[in-house]
């Protein structure tokens, strides 16, 4: 690790979604595995690693699930109220890194990525205070790739030698991505991820290339490959 990491860092972890695609009774982060919720998975790997002090969840007004899980009486987890999107929610969390002063660098990570491995966070830590800007975790994309046209038939084939998935956590300057955030929203610009406001600015955050098991929970068939992931990890 670089001698310039910072001593203390923020997780910020939006978890306000519903989730809708993965046709549960309840959003994805709530549902469980081996025993706990996939955002308790994600959030105590998070605090597993030595430089991450605090983690603040952003969760929807009125959810009935967190209160009930005993991530909620950890003193080193923090609620914020979560926004309608996810720029929104990490905003949110944002407001209170900086009002606090908890943390000069924070990472975002999705609440339904519990497999994320502490060797890539110490990797995305290392290449975002070398870069300056910051970084991502992303993986290159290996298949082909094709662009469709509105009747879902091929248009054509993408080029897919310098094509990335984006993952998380993502890892920048809190006052940098508070200002790129609040900048973005107020001028409407879709903000599909963090990097993409700092590249609105006109900033290019490195790509760290992580492992492929750090997969979102996103359809129903993910819950199975993610406990196989987290039972293969174990320990």
């Amino acid at each position: 690790m670089s001698d310039l990491a910072p001593t203390a860092m923020v997780a910020i972890v939006p978890a306000a979604g519903i989730g809708s695609r993965m046709q549960a009774d309840r959003p994805k982060q709530y549902l469980t595995i081996h025993g706990k919720t996939v955002l308790e998975h994600t959030v105590e790997k998070l605090l597993s690693h030595p430089l991450i002090t605090r983690v603040i969840v952003a969760i929807s007004e009125g959810d009935p699930y967190y209160p009930t899980l005993a991530l909620s009486q950890r003193q080193d987890v923090i609620t914020v109220a979560g926004g309608k999107e996810r720029a929104d929610s990490v905003l949110s969390g944002l407001n209170y890194v900086c009002e606090h002063q908890l943390s000069t660098w924070v990472m975002v990570h999705d609440a339904a990525r519990p497999c994320v491995s502490l060797t890539d966070i110490d990797q995305l830590i290392e290449q975002s205070l070398h870069h300056g800007c910051g970084a991502i975790l992303a993986a290159p994309v290996r298949d082909t790739m094709k662009r469709a046209n509105a009747q879902q038939s091929i248009e054509h084939t993408v080029e897919r030698e310098a094509l990335w998935h984006a993952l998380t956590p993502q890892m920048f300057k809190t006052e940098q991505l508070t200002h790129a955030l609040t900048s973005a929203l107020s001028e409407g610009v879709a903000i599909t991820d963090e990097a993409s406001a700092l590249e609105w600015l006109g900033e290019s955050p490195a790509l760290v290339k992580g492992s492929a098991d750090n997969i979102k929970i996103t359809q129903p068939e993910d819950l199975a490959l993610a406990e196989f992931y987290l039972t293969r990890n174990k320990g």
